[in-house]
C-alpha cells in the first residue's frame, strides 16, 4: 500500500494515542510550553485589539507560538482534506444509524449529516440551541475551567495538575449529560 494509501485511513489508537502524548515532553523540553488551543484566541485578540481591556494587557508576543501551533492545525485540516479525503462515507455504528434516525437524522455520504449541518438547519430553534446556545456554553466553559478538553486532559493529565483531573472528569461528566439525556430532547423539537 502507498504512503498516501496507508495515510487516507484513521490511524490506530496505538499510534495516534502516542503521537499525541509526545507532544508533551516535546513542548517541555522545547521551552516550558504547555499544550492548549483556547488561549490562542486570547492572544488573537491581545494582538488585534486595543491595549486599554486590561484583559489583554500581557505580552502576547511570548506566546506566539501558540498561534503558529493552532494555524498549523487548520492547514493540516486543509490538507488531510486535499490529500487524503476517504470517497467512502463515515461508518458509524448501526445501532447508533437506527438511533439517529428516531430523532430524524439519516446518514448520508457527506462526513456531518446534512440533516443537521445546513443553512436552513442553521437558523431554525435547533440551529440556534445548537450554535449560540451551545457556542456560549463552550466558550464560557472554557474560559471557566481555565483551559480546554486539549489543554486540561492532555497537558494537565500529564503533568500530574488537579486541576486538570477535576476539569477532565467535568468534561467528561458533561458529555455524557449532554449525549444521553439533554441531546435527545433537543433533537426532538
Amino acid at each position: 500500500m502507498s504512503l498516501v494509501g496507508y495515510l487516507s485511513r484513521p490511524w490506530p489508537w496505538y499510534i495516534a494515542g502516542p503521537l499525541i502524548g509526545l507532544t508533551v515532553p516535546l513542548l517541555l523540553v522545547m521551552g516550558n510550553k504547555r499544550l492548549g488551543v483556547s488561549s490562542s484566541l486570547r492572544h488573537i485578540c491581545a494582538a488585534c485589539l486595543p491595549a486599554n481591556i486590561s484583559f489583554f494587557k500581557y505580552d502576547w508576543k511570548k506566546e506566539a507560538w501558540n498561534l503558529f501551533f493552532v494555524a498549523g492545525i487548520f492547514c493540516g485540516g486543509l490538507i488531510a482534506v486535499t490529500l487524503f479525503n476517504n470517497p467512502n462515507p463515515v461508518q458509524i455504528n448501526p445501532k447508533l444509524v437506527n438511533e439517529l434516525q428516531h430523532y430524524g437524522i439519516y446518514q448520508d455520504a457527506s462526513m456531518m449529516p446534512i440533516t443537521l449541518f445546513n443553512w436552513s438547519a442553521l437558523f431554525s430553534l435547533k440551529g440556534v440551541i445548537f450554535m449560540v446556545v451551545g457556542g456560549f456554553l463552550v466558550g464560557f466553559g472554557t474560559r471557566y475551567a481555565g483551559g480546554c478538553t486539549s489543554g486540561h486532559a492532555i497537558m494537565g493529565l500529564s503533568t500530574l495538575q488537579w486541576p486538570s483531573l477535576v476539569a477532565t472528569i467535568c468534561f467528561m461528566a458533561g458529555g455524557f449529560i449532554m449525549a444521553n439525556l439533554i441531546l435527545p430532547i433537543i433533537l426532538k423539537l
